[in-house]
Order: structure tokens, then sequence, then C-alpha cells
């Protein structure tokens, strides 16, 4: 068993800072998950709940799996991981199991994740292992608390701070990271990137092309009323930017990263003297046969539909295609505030404990 606090793979979780445009700055991250994923084992350890040979048991869509994956192998503990069919190829499925990952994959005929499908999957294995650990990704706090090392980087390397954006999925990296900067700079403006058919910000769920961002449950960690803009992107700009950002920067990041890039570089452009820092949380090793594969793109139905240079501005909360680009203006109010106390959307997920 290896020591509580050990530094391996502390270079995974450590961001190139780059800088995109004179006023952008960029954490580029080749496993940003890593920094939740080693902060939330750490206090369980501490804590006495997370102890030699403990079964770690959580539902993923991705990067927090395989942060889980490498410190569980590296540290000893047995892990089990929840996903859904649509999430999950055979490349990356092989990955996880090379490093003694237990993956239970859950049918996905909507295509939108099946949250609460494998939130139950969760919770039954959970019965099944009484002794079992939550990481909860979700819900725990310590999620959020483990960015304060993101914030006090891009503290170090900006300085002032006047926009932060982020794609939100758990809601931990940029309602955490958000909360460090705002305590020291009280305007900062905080820009949420999103993907159209996901419920975080008020729209129906439903089939999302573009992963790694979104939800079809909602997290507690997801702080509605630190948000001044929504941004809600859709696959195709998004595959479009992780290209621009090869050719154009040497970033080979994935798409999710690309959707926070998308609307940084629109932030700065509307705000020519404002300081934009950017979270780019995934690198691009899973997308090389799809996002950067010219012969996967070109048969994508509407791909040689030219993307809007910037949003459209909504006066009200609707989904858009996957070639679209909208915004909306948030402005730090609660769910119930912008789409109403009573919306099917707010359900949250399940069997939280």
């Amino acid at each position: 068993m290896v020591a509580l606090g050990a530094d391996y793979f502390r270079a995974l979780e450590t961001p190139r800072m780059a800088r995109l445009a004179p006023n952008v700055f960029a954490a580029a991250f080749p496993l940003m998950k890593l920094m939740p994923a080693r902060y939330i084992l750490d206090r369980a350890c501490a804590d006495g709940v997370l102890t030699a040979g403990t079964r770690i048991v959580e539902t993923t869509s991705g990067t927090f799996g395989m942060a889980l994956a490498l410190l569980a192998a590296a540290r000893g503990y047995p892990l089990t991981l929840v996903t859904a069919a649509s999430l999950i190829d055979a490349t990356y499925a092989r990955r996880l199991q090379m490093l003694g990952v237990s993956l239970v994959v859950s049918p996905d005929e909507q295509g939108n994740g099946d949250q609460r499908a494998r939130l139950d999957e969760v919770n039954r294995i959970r019965r099944y292992e009484p002794g079992s650990f939550w990481p909860r990704q979700y819900d725990n706090p310590e999620n959020a608390i483990a960015y304060a090392r993101l914030a006090e980087l891009l503290v170090r390397t900006v300085s002032k701070i006047d926009y932060l954006v982020g794609c939100v999925g758990s809601g931990g990296s940029l309602c955490g990271t958000g909360t460090f900067l705002r305590a020291m700079f009280p305007d900062l403006a905080i820009i949420a990137v999103d993907t159209h058919r996901s419920v975080l910000f008020g729209q129906p769920a439903g089939k999302r092309l573009l992963r790694g961002l979104g939800n079809s449950v909602l997290p507690a960690n997801l702080q509605h009323d630190l948000v001044d803009e929504v941004h809600w992107i859709g696959a195709y700009p998004a595959f479009r930017e992780a290209s621009r950002l090869l050719r154009q920067h040497g970033i080979f990041q994935g798409p999710t990263s690309a959707a926070a890039a998308l609307a940084a570089r629109w932030v700065a452009r509307s705000h020519p003297d404002a300081r934009v820092a950017l979270i780019m949380a995934d690198e691009g090793y899973r997308y090389v046969d799809t996002v950067f594969n010219d012969a996967w793109l070109a048969k994508l139905p509407g791909w040689s539909s030219p993307t809007l240079p910037e949003p459209i501005l909504l006066s009200a909360i609707e989904p858009a295609s996957e070639a679209e680009w909208t915004r909306f203006a948030w402005e730090r109010r609660s769910l119930a505030e912008v789409v109403g106390a009573h919306s099917d959307n707010q359900e949250p997920a399940p069997g939280r404990s």
C-alpha cells in the first residue's frame, strides 16, 4: 500500500500555463481530475473512511475514472467504475482494465449518459459491499475544495483575473476555482460552458454528441449563483476549435477543453482590456480516431456548414443543434430564479448518501 499523500502522478495534475491571446491565459491539464481524486482519497484516508483493501466505487464519464484508476492501482485499492455505453470506447476501457478496474457498463438507449441508471447501479454495488467507499464526485464538497491549488497557480501566472471560463460537468472545477478566485477578486466574472441538451442550466435532457461536460442530473457541487453567463456550445464548433488549438498553438486537448477555449477567446475579444483565465481539463488522445480524424468528421450530418464566429444571445433558455453556439445572461441567480421553481429539469439525482 502506497503511503498517504504519495506524490505519484503529480505532473499529470499540474497544468501547462499557455497564453492563447494577449489577454487569454489557459491552464491546460494532462489529467485535471487527478487534483480532486487525490484530495478526496487523501481526506478519506486521514479520516479513517478509506482503509487498506477498501473497494472504491464511482460513476464516471471518463477522466475522473481514469484519475481514480491510477491512484487506486498505485495505492492498492480495488476499484469499480460504472459508466454508460455511450461514454466508453474499447481503447479507453482497455486502459482502465489494465489498471485493474472492474468496469460496469450501463445500457444507454437515449445516448445521454443515463446518469440516473448509473447512480442506481452504484447504490446496488454499495449494498452488496457495504464497506465500500464512494467518492461522490458530484456532491462531495471536497471536489471543489481541491481546486485551491489551481486558483493559486492562476494567480501566480496571471496576477489579477477579470474573467474565469471553464466547462461544467460535476461543477467542482469551475465553482471551486471560482470561489477561491472571487475571494481575491470580488468583481470576477465566471463564464460556465455547457452543451445543448444538458440539464445543468435548465435545458431538457437529451442525446449529446459533445462529451466530458454537461449532465443529465443536477450535481450539488454546481453553484448556479456564482455564474455570470452560460455558453452552450455544440459539438461541431468544439471539434473545429480542438483542431485549431493543435495547429496554431501546439495544444493537444480534447473537445471539452476546446469548447472552453472558444468561449474564452470570444470573451477576450469582447473585453480586450480584461484578463481571461481558462480551464482546459483534458488531453486529446481519446479523440484521435474521431475529433482529430477528417474522415470521421466528414460523416457527421451537417459538418460542412460553417461555424458562427460568435454565440447567439438568448432571451430564453432553449436547446440548439450541434452546429450552434448560444449564450445566456445568468447574472448570479439560482436555477429556480431563472427557470422556475417547478421546472422538470431541476430534479436532483437519486441515491444521494
